[in-house]
């Protein structure tokens, strides 16, 4: 049996935090994994970024509203679906993510956790587990699974690395410098491609 594990942002979501620095004016949110490869550097960070502009989760939310999957990203899930076990592997948050798992055909999610008071503020976050991507990986390996991992961005590199194939989508340039022992894939036929690739010789 096999899996098909992907990053949501950046793969089959825009970029959540792009968004709301969009959204907002406030340009240092606009940082990512791909910029940042320590996260919980990149969270406390954005927390302080949050509290100085007084921006709580509901006004997070009401971004993530107007948001829709990628171009294609629907009919992508839709195809794996007819042939593994999908699961999104995020560093997002539930809080987050549930209005556009709606439009991707809910599948299967692991992301983490914001701790928001009562008056809507964010004030910390809670991991899974620690590098939970590759963790999800290796604890599925070791079920007898297959997987194919997909991300984009520094913090699925360790997944990528994990998985019995990993795929890279759309990565910027400092990514495939480090990285060019994954294949690159640019669009979601390039991506089905990289997928049949990886099953050949099974």
């Amino acid at each position: 049996m096999k899996i098909a594990c992907l990053d949501l942002e950046g793969v089959l979501v825009p970029e959540i935090w792009i968004n709301v620095a969009e959204r907002t004016g406030i340009d240092e949110l606009r940082m990512t994994t791909r910029d940042e490869p320590d996260y919980d550097v990149l969270m406390k960070r954005r927390l302080e970024i949050l509290a100085e502009h007084e921006l709580g989760l509901p006004d997070i939310q009401e971004v993530i509203g107007g948001l829709s999957p990628l171009p294609g990203a629907a009919d992508l899930v839709a195809w794996l679906r007819e042939r593994y076990q999908v699961i999104i592997l995020s560093d997002t948050f539930y809080q987050f993510a549930a209005p556009l798992m709606r439009q991707l055909g809910f599948p299967t999610l692991f992301c983490h956790r914001l701790e928001v008071d009562e008056k809507g503020r964010v004030v910390d976050y809670h991991l899974r587990i620690d590098d939970q991507k590759r963790m999800t990986i290796e604890a599925l390996r070791g079920l007898n699974f297959r997987t194919i991992a997909v991300g984009d961005s520094y913090n699925d590199t360790s997944m990528l690395g994990a998985a019995d194939a990993g795929i890279l989508f759309c990565p910027p340039d400092n990514v495939i410098a480090e990285f060019p022992q994954f294949p690159i894939t640019r669009t979601y036929d390039e991506l089905r491609e990289a997928f049949l690739a990886a099953n050949e010789g099974e």
